[in-house]
């Protein structure tokens, strides 16, 4: 029937384990540049297979996750 959600164990449903930068940009809603200064910090983690960089679906769960409970900080941060 049209419009009616996918099982879980449906092969159309199942998440993809890595993407690669645009589609984790377009995931998470983050720009690119936002991306990989957290992929250089360590909070995302990816895989180099030849010239394609694949980041993690469970790394880019995990990022949000951890931002989640965070308030943004009114206050300009000074070194």
């Amino acid at each position: 029937m049209p419009g009616m959600p996918l099982p879980p164990s449906s092969p159309l449903s199942i998440e993809p384990i890595s993407m690669r930068v645009p589609d984790a940009c377009r995931y998470t809603g983050i720009s690119r540049s936002t991306l990989y200064l957290l992929i250089a910090r360590g909070e995302v983690e990816v895989v180099k297979m030849g010239a394609a960089t694949l980041v993690l679906t469970e790394s880019l769960r995990q990022l949000i996750e951890r931002h989640r409970g965070r308030r943004p900080s009114l206050k300009p941060q000074h070194p």
